[in-house]
């Protein structure tokens, strides 16, 4: 993913999900990353990123358990965390941020 730096460098948190579709942890989230993505609207961006299509991105991350859920904001890394999450404290980690910039 050439593009990585570009992505996370906007002034909005942009929330990433790193997942595989094999894997049912992952697939788990897609609703609850959507329901994240429709409470944020404008204010932050969610992106899902296939390990399996950027295999060189999740080692460059030391992805190893999925999902993995990061925030940046600024090109920085302001959170991480691996495992399921429920959308309520994603919102909220997100507004935290948003409400920073």
């Amino acid at each position: 993913m050439s593009n990585f730096g570009t992505l996370i460098d906007s002034d909005f948190p942009v929330l990433l999900d790193f997942y595989t579709d094999w894997n049912e942890a992952s697939t788990t989230m897609h609703p609850v990353l959507r329901d994240v993505a429709a409470a944020m609207g404008d204010h932050a961006k969610v992106i899902k990123i296939n390990i399996d299509k950027n295999p060189e991105l999740a080692e460059a991350l030391r992805i190893k358990t999925i999902p993995t859920l990061m925030i940046y904001q600024r090109g920085e890394m302001r959170w991480r965390q691996s495992g399921e999450q429920d959308a309520n404290t994603l919102i909220a980690l997100i507004q935290k941020f948003a409400t920073k910039t």
